[in-house]
């Protein structure tokens, strides 16, 4: 069973962790997402669940605004060949969410195994405060850059922040 809200919330007590959350009605894409950016605070984001050739998978994490370009990121990323999306069944398999719900809190769920890279873009990881849902997408949690990396670590995963985005690379990160 993937982990539920209340299972992350605990994991990130268990670490020191403090993090806030707003509830919120669905939203299922960043456009959707417009209005949150008023009301909450800090760098609102995405997230590209991909696989490349050799079904090595990956977690892309930037902001909402973000331009990756998805024919050349494979080679920043160290990704063989040219990357795609993960299909949904996968998705709920390996990271235990639905398509609208991605989140690189759901590394929670691929602790055993380890089949995902995170990936975390450089130009987003220079926000104090970033928000991702709490493996779903009716609440927006809010969690100090920092802290991020130190989720990914106790969740066995060797993060890696790397200029992804366009806005990244121009600006020299």
């Amino acid at each position: 069973m993937p982990a539920t809200r209340n299972d992350l919330m605990g994991f990130f007590d268990d670490l020191g962790i403090e993090v806030s959350t707003i509830d919120h009605e669905p939203v299922f894409t960043v456009a959707e997402s417009g209005d949150l950016h008023e009301r909450i605070p800090g760098g609102h984001t995405k997230n590209l669940f991909v696989k490349d050739k050799k079904g090595r998978l990956f977690l892309i994490v930037a902001l909402h605004d973000a331009e990756i370009d998805l024919k050349k990121v494979h080679q920043i990323i160290g990704a063989q060949g040219r990357v795609s999306f993960g299909n949904a069944d996968l998705l709920m398999e390996v990271l235990g969410v639905e398509p609208g719900s991605v989140t690189p809190f759901s590394l929670i769920n691929d602790r055993q195994d380890n089949r995902v890279t995170p990936i975390f873009d450089a130009a987003m990881m220079q926000h104090e405060t970033l928000n991702y849902h709490p493996l779903k997408n009716d609440a927006t949690t809010s969690i100090s850059s920092q802290n991020l990396l130190k989720f990914a670590s106790a969740c066995g995963h060797a993060h890696q922040v790397l200029a992804v985005s366009e806005q990244a690379k121009a600006a020299g990160l």
